[in-house]
């Protein structure tokens, strides 16, 4: 039996006028083992990126975009660029903390019906907790999702379910991208690796946060819920985000974030691709315990399967 050629990685990463925390994530890059590139997409920055880059960093491959597109599309952008078959992403924002970690998770694709894996990471100026880790590092977890500055995902899928829906513009994308990853068979395998350092740049715009990721939350379930759960769906959706909007006092951009998200169903009504009721039970039941052993999750799609009707 010949051996797998092994899997080559590529670091992607999006910036736009964050040139002092761009070097930080680089030199963190540079310092990877088993990477064959880092590519960077320069949206349109006006700081001086490409040059820091090309002066600092000539091994970098940047692709400038003039004019900014969004992050969500300059990450599409980049997927279709790179070379590697995994790409790991992390934010411009971000750095791994260890050499070791992208050859530690490239390990983790040798299992089954792996599509994406969920990199550690603790976000440094919030909480010490160390996020999306599996609880053992000797068995195989699954989740629901992965966050954007710290996974890695493989590059023919990605590309195979046309990589995340442009639509969103900000916010939420990699939950929608994840549903229909689950939906075609794959999982998002936790890993249990040194973690990556994310310093939440102060730059962030908290308005376009909130706002956007209420509106993507309804539009989540427009574009993925069955008519029989939709309208429970969008209901609980809005009040769950009237409450949050409660909570971290910001109750005005939640309900305008929502008013946005259901205005947007009939420009984006013929994007309707409803996940079967199977997945999305499996999909909300990983989110709500956060994790759970690949083999219970296989027994969960297939005890489903043996009970749905047949036509």
């Amino acid at each position: 039996m010949t051996d797998r050629p092994a899997l080559t990685a590529s670091i992607v990463i999006t910036t736009k006028n964050r040139r002092n925390d761009l070097r930080s994530a680089l030199r963190s890059c540079t310092e990877q083992t088993g990477v064959l590139e880092t590519v960077v997409i320069d949206d349109g920055s006006t700081d001086g990126t490409s040059e820091m880059i090309a002066e600092e960093f000539p091994h970098v491959r940047v692709i400038r975009h003039e004019r900014s597109t969004g992050y969500i599309i300059a990450r599409n952008a980049a997927a279709e660029l790179a070379q590697g078959d995994i790409l790991f992403s992390i934010d411009d924002d971000a750095i791994f903390t260890s050499p070791g970690i992208v050859e530690d998770v490239l390990t983790l694709f040798d299992a089954p019906q792996v599509g994406a894996v969920a990199i550690p990471y603790i976000d440094v100026n919030k909480s010490p907790d160390v996020r999306q880790i599996a609880p053992a590092p000797e068995q195989y977890w699954v989740t629901d999702r992965f966050i954007g500055t710290a996974h890695a995902v493989r590059k023919d899928l990605f590309l195979q379910l046309d990589g995340y829906r442009e639509l969103f513009f900000h916010q939420g994308e990699e939950r929608d991208f994840c549903v229909r990853l689950l939906e075609a068979g794959y999982f998002v395998r936790l890993a249990h690796t040194a973690p990556i350092h994310h310093f939440e740049s102060p730059k962030r715009d908290t308005t376009r946060m909130d706002l956007y990721g209420r509106r993507n939350d309804i539009l989540f379930s427009w574009l993925n819920d069955h008519w029989t759960r939709l309208p429970i769906q969008l209901a609980g959706t809005s009040v769950n985000g009237a409450l949050f909007g409660l909570r971290v006092g910001r109750p005005i951009r939640m309900l305008r974030g929502t008013m946005m998200g259901f205005s947007g169903i009939p420009k984006f009504w013929s994007h309707r691709q409803p996940i079967s009721a199977d997945t999305m039970r499996l999909f909300r039941h990983l989110q709500k315990e956060g994790s759970t052993l690949y083999s219970n999750a296989v027994q969960m799609r297939n005890s489903a399967f043996r009970s749905a009707p047949q036509s």
